[in-house]
């Protein structure tokens, strides 16, 4: 049986997973956390530059402080298709290295156990 991960669960435990490059995410976890850093960067870009130079000190902080979470989310994105978190790495490659990693972080997870560890909710199925 599928249990399925809420946008502010996967939010909740990227946070929480801050500088944890082991284990698996599986890609709701992974989607739910980039849709929320995209919003909440889009939110303070407009807000610094309707409002000025306080929020984009904001807007930098932010950026650097998820930084380290986003990292640690992809390389554990990657472990939960099977693949080593240097995988990663294919997104610096300019275009097709991005685009490479987009389908990469879009493939389902692998069903049970990997080298990496357990399926982190318990997953049976494709989800």
């Amino acid at each position: 049986m599928s249990q399925n991960i809420s946008f502010a669960e996967a939010v909740k435990s990227c946070f929480n997973k801050y500088a944890d490059f082991n284990g698996r995410s599986p890609r709701a976890e992974y989607w739910y956390f980039a849709l929320f850093n995209v919003a909440v960067v889009m939110v303070l870009a407009v807000l610094g530059a309707i409002i000025g130079k306080l929020f984009m000190y904001v807007y930098y902080a932010y950026v650097l402080a998820i930084l380290v979470p986003s990292i640690a989310v992809s390389i554990r994105r990657m472990h939960d298709i099977g693949r080593s978190g240097w995988w990663v790495l294919i997104s610096l490659v300019p275009f097709i290295g991005s685009i490479w990693y987009i389908v990469l972080a879009a493939l389902p997870s692998q069903l049970g156990p990997n080298q990496y560890g357990p399926n982190p909710y318990g997953q049976d199925t494709i989800a």
